[in-house]
């Protein structure tokens, strides 16, 4: 059984490689033309409001005592999932 603080580091780390991913996104989308970058940002905003989402599951996960953060769990994997 994975602990708490084994699984929130886990789920940190996830979201910075992720940060990062959507950062070199952005980046490739500022060097494409308007109708491109358009879709490009469209598709960026829908991944920083998923990443904000996970982001807010795992600090309800990091407030929870120990027996309830298993129940939590589930809604931080669904919020990783959506992401994905």
């Amino acid at each position: 059984m994975e602990s708490k603080k084994a699984y929130q580091e886990k789920m940190e780390a996830q979201l910075k490689e992720w940060s990062a991913k959507i950062d070199l996104l952005k980046a490739k989308a500022d060097k494409t033309k308007a109708e491109a970058k358009i879709k490009y940002y469209e598709k960026i905003e829908e991944l920083r409001a998923g990443q904000e989402t996970a982001r807010q599951k795992l600090q309800e996960l990091k407030g929870s005592g120990e027996g309830a953060w298993e129940e939590l769990k589930g809604g931080v994997d669904k919020a990783l999932n959506d992401l994905k």
